[in-house]
C-alpha cells in the first residue's frame, strides 16, 4: 500500500498479530477470521478480513462479494445461536485503515456500551460475571466457526 510517495505498513495485511492483539480463527484462500483480543469489554468482537489489500467492498467481483458476504452472515449466525446476544453489530468503516474487513460483534443489553456502539459513549461499567461468562463460551465459538467457514469452504 502507498500513501504519500512512502510504504505504509497495512495492519490488516500481515498474518501474524501484533502480541494479544487477536486470534485466528478460521482462514481459506480469500479471507480470515479473527477474534478481537485487545477488546477486553467486547470479547465477542470478530473480524471477517479480505486477504488482498482492497479498500473497498465494490473491488471485489461478484463471486468474491458473494463468499464475503456468506462469511459475514455465517460468523453471525453461529453469534446468534452461540451466545442469544440482545443484538449483532455488523460494521465496514475503513476509515483508519484502508483494507477491508467487516466487525461482527456480539452485543449484549449488560455491556459497558449498550445501546451506543463499541467505539461510543460508555454506559455504565462492565459486568465482570457477565464477561466471564461471555469469555467462557468463546471457545465453543470459535470451533462452531471453524466448522462454519469448512461448509463455505466449497462456495
Amino acid at each position: 500500500m502507498k500513501q504519500g510517495g512512502d510504504a505504509v505498513r497495512c495492519e490488516l495485511c500481515v498474518a501474524e498479530p501484533t502480541p494479544a492483539a487477536w486470534l485466528l480463527v478460521a482462514q481459506d484462500a480469500r479471507l480470515r477470521v479473527i477474534r478481537v483480543l485487545d477488546a477486553p469489554e467486547f470479547p465477542a468482537f470478530y473480524r471477517v478480513i479480505w486477504t488482498a489489500h482492497v479498500a473497498e467492498f465494490s473491488d471485489l467481483g461478484e463471486a468474491d462479494r458473494q463468499h464475503c458476504m456468506a462469511v459475514v452472515v455465517a460468523v453471525e449466525r453461529v453469534l446468534r445461536e452461540a451466545l442469544q446476544p440482545t443484538k449483532i453489530n455488523l460494521a465496514t468503516l475503513g476509515n483508519v485503515v484502508p483494507h477491508l474487513h467487516w466487525h461482527v460483534i456480539a452485543r449484549f443489553d449488560w455491556d459497558s456500551h449498550f445501546p451506543q456502539p463499541v467505539w461510543g459513549e460508555r454506559q455504565r461499567a462492565s459486568s465482570v460475571q457477565d464477561l466471564a461468562w461471555l469469555n467462557a463460551g468463546l471457545a465453543n465459538v470459535d470451533e462452531r466457526l471453524r466448522i462454519a467457514m469448512d461448509a463455505l469452504a466449497s462456495f
